[in-house]
């Protein structure tokens, strides 16, 4: 009895030492790390706000104009490390604002912030300081975010180079484009600078520099976050929106910069429609009992991308989604992206005049005399900033063959097409009760720097349209590689609003495949672990 009495009280004792004892922390890169394992960081005390600015300053500063030399950065926030200082005092104190308190942000620089210059990646700008904050930049600081930088951008969100910041280079492979226009926000995140970037949308410019750069980003609904305080470009088409690399780090961003904005009235279409936590969708099963689309129409132009899509739809059918192969009308494909990159020249046209107006005295006020001060810059200065002259010839495009906002074809194409597309669409989901369609964000792999021309935009079948022209949703999540180690992704395309359920899938598909990986250019560095809970 005696034997048997120390028996239990050994067994007892050692259940109680399994139970207290504290579940050991992980070690983990930064770089790596969620916005979530960031914040558990932070709270437990293994992680300042101050701490992670620096580590994200020293992979900007190995990367950015060393190494590689990726040109990513146009600008750094030089109070950044003494906000950091304060949001560490802040969460002392007892006050933390959120799941963003302490978080490094970049923005692409045509974002107004009172930090930093905002000059659309021009030197035709250069120097250009806003009088307040964009609107979604404003909701992202109040709940304790960081602006870190601001980066690269196809040149007045065209293109994939600027005047300012130069080409930027692919951290998967530098011989390949970081795709445009919200190239610089891609290879930040891609290359570890910061957790968190905006972008812009208007044809594609989130999309494509998530998915060449192998992140998650999100093209918003049309309406979902305010346009006001960024350079606009069609806004009509116009979305920012966020990148990072997971779908929780979107969920958690989306949330903070929601909410109608009396400065844009495009916002009013998302009363009682938008959410402030998005995190609550987030559900590794929700692909189960899922009906996903497959628009093959996409699909064809790169077998090693199609190889990549395909297995990850095996992927969501062993989740336990429904897979539907889906066909838009030739018409419709063949004429999208051509209407695309015809509304946005005409609003170009008179939208940049009127940003233009809220900048100091020294600056050009229209699109006449952008051109005239382009004719200025000949040389290519020492810092790397000089002419861009591929962008700069299409402001005389513009000016010479832009229609006019009451022309018919520009009417037509407004008031009748884009309702078009979303009664073709929303027939579409509605037919095969479908929650999103899945294609390749990018149906070929990126194209080499030094390639020839492509041809004219108008002319190529993107699957990007179809989110711009019906103003709906598209989240971007990795997929795989290709053969020569380049990034593919997917992407979940859903009706207006449905930011929720395209999370949910996103994630659920994410949380299976774990896709991504960190780009062989921008390596760990010494030092950057970080003790998570």
């Amino acid at each position: 009895m005696t034997k048997f009495r120390s028996k239990l009280l050994g067994a007892v004792a050692l259940a109680v030492a399994f139970v207290a004892a504290p579940v050991a922390a992980k070690q983990i890169p930064f770089d790596q790390a969620t916005i979530p394992e960031l914040n558990a960081a932070m709270s437990a005390g293994t992680l300042t706000a101050e701490k992670l600015m620096e580590l994200c300053l020293a992979r900007i500063q190995a990367f950015d104009r060393a190494g590689p030399k990726l040109h990513a950065v146009i600008a750094l926030n030089p109070k950044a490390m003494e906000q950091a200082k304060a949001l560490d005092a802040e969460r002392k104190a007892g006050k933390v604002r959120g799941p963003l308190h302490g978080i490094p942000v970049v923005l692409k620089d045509n974002y107004d912030t009172v930090e930093m210059p905002t000059t659309g990646g021009s030197v035709l700008l250069e120097g250009n300081m806003a009088p307040d904050d964009a609107n979604m930049v404003k909701r992202l600081k109040d709940a304790g975010a960081i602006i870190l930088a601001k980066v690269n951008l196809g040149e007045f969100a065209n293109g994939n180079q600027s005047s300012m910041g130069g080409q930027s280079l692919n951290p998967h492979d530098l011989t390949r484009t970081p795709a445009g226009s919200s190239g610089g926000t891609g290879v930040a995140i891609a290359a570890g600078y910061a957790p968190l970037g905006l972008g812009t949308d208007t044809g594609g410019s989130i999309r494509g520099p998530s998915s060449v750069n192998g992140i998650v980003g999100l093209k918003p609904t049309h309406g979902l976050l305010s346009h006001d305080g960024i350079i606009p470009l069609a806004l009509t088409l116009d979305m920012g929106g966020p990148m990072a690399r997971s779908v929780s780090d979107i969920a958690i961003s989306l949330g903070t910069m929601t909410g109608i904005d009396p400065a844009d009235e495009f916002t009013k279409k998302s009363q009682g429609k938008f959410e402030k936590d998005y995190t609550k969708f987030l559900k590794a099963g929700s692909l189960k009992g899922a009906r996903i689309g497959v628009a093959r129409d996409y699909m064809g132009a790169d077998p090693d991308v199609d190889w990549n899509i395909d297995s990850a739809v095996v992927a969501m059918k062993k989740e336990g989604a429904t897979i539907v192969d889906v066909r838009l009308p030739k018409w419709f494909l063949e004429s999208a992206t051509q209407v695309v990159f015809t509304l946005y020249p005409a609003e170009f046209a008179v939208q940049i005049g009127d940003y233009l107006k809220t900048t100091g005295p020294k600056y050009p006020k229209n699109l006449d005399q952008l051109i005239e001060r382009a004719r200025e810059y000949r040389d290519l200065r020492a810092d790397g900033a000089g002419p861009n002259l591929t962008r700069w010839r299409y402001f005389t495009d513009v000016e010479a063959k832009a229609v006019k906002l009451d022309d018919p074809s520009y009417k037509a194409m407004h008031d009748y097409y884009l309702p078009m597309t979303r009664s073709l669409l929303d027939g579409t989901f509605a037919k095969d009760k479908l929650d999103a369609f899945v294609y390749p964000t990018t149906v070929t792999r990126p194209e080499q720097i030094a390639a020839p021309p492509a041809p004219p935009l108008g002319s190529v079948k993107s699957p990007r349209s179809l989110a711009n022209l019906s103003g709906y949703p598209d989240l971007i999540v990795p997929a795989g590689f290709t053969t020569d180690d380049l990034p593919v992704t997917i992407s979940f395309f859903g009706p207006a609003f449905s930011e929720p359920r395209l999370l949910a899938l996103g994630y659920s598909f994410e949380q299976a495949t774990h896709a991504i990986r960190r780009p062989v250019n921008t390596p760990e560095l010494p030092g950057s672990m970080i003790e998570v809970p």
